[in-house]
């Protein structure tokens, strides 16, 4: 969309940024320094668990309403088979939503973890087509890491844990991004 509508685009964005102009070019990923960030309450006393979480597109692959049946089992296919090929902490299982079996369907109800079809306005944006085909949710063992495959964006990547140990969950969740991208290239445009 920005391609076709970017002098659309283009004056909003410096506006909103500014002066992004026209010409300037996105600046490259910047985590940050992770070792900035640590535990938020030590004793205990106030955080109850923390959560940061991002999304991305794939490359090649069109936003989600967009998507074809066939290519959302394709993103399914490579999601689950990148993530099945992390190791140390970010190792885990994929569940594919197509063909779950009820018992597994609640555990992960109870966990906290399985996503629903989504809201009236997703549905409204067609991003709920051929539910629940090409999707799945990943977590690893510790289940403090968890991929959410086609729920509103190709990827939603979620680090956690109880607690507020900020720090920890941020470094767990650059670690988790950066490994992805290696074996599964993401969406980037130089102007957004």
């Amino acid at each position: 969309a920005y391609t076709v509508f970017s002098d659309l685009f283009d004056p909003i964005i410096e506006d909103y940024h500014g002066g992004f102009k026209k010409t300037d070019k996105h600046p490259p990923p910047n985590w940050g320094d992770v070792s900035t960030f640590g535990n938020v309450d030590p004793t205990g006393e106030y955080v109850v668990s923390t959560r940061v979480r991002c999304g991305r597109s794939l490359q090649g692959y069109s936003f989600n309403p967009c998507l074809t049946e066939d290519q959302y089992k394709e993103i399914e296919t490579k999601v689950s088979s990148t993530l099945q090929g992390m190791d140390g902490e970010l190792k885990g299982t994929f569940y594919p939503l197509t063909g779950m079996t009820k018992e597994v369907q609640q555990k992960l109800i109870d966990d906290h973890f399985l996503f629903k079809e989504g809201d009236r306005f997703l549905q409204a944006a067609n991003a709920c087509r051929f539910w629940p085909t090409g999707r799945g949710i990943y977590h690893n063992d510790a289940k403090t890491f968890l991929v959410w495959c086609n729920e509103e964006d190709h990827l939603r990547i979620i680090s956690m844990q109880m607690g507020g140990d900020l720090g920890q969950v941020y470094r767990r969740l650059v670690s988790a991004v950066n490994e992805i991208e290696k074996r599964l290239p993401f969406s980037h445009h130089d102007r957004l």
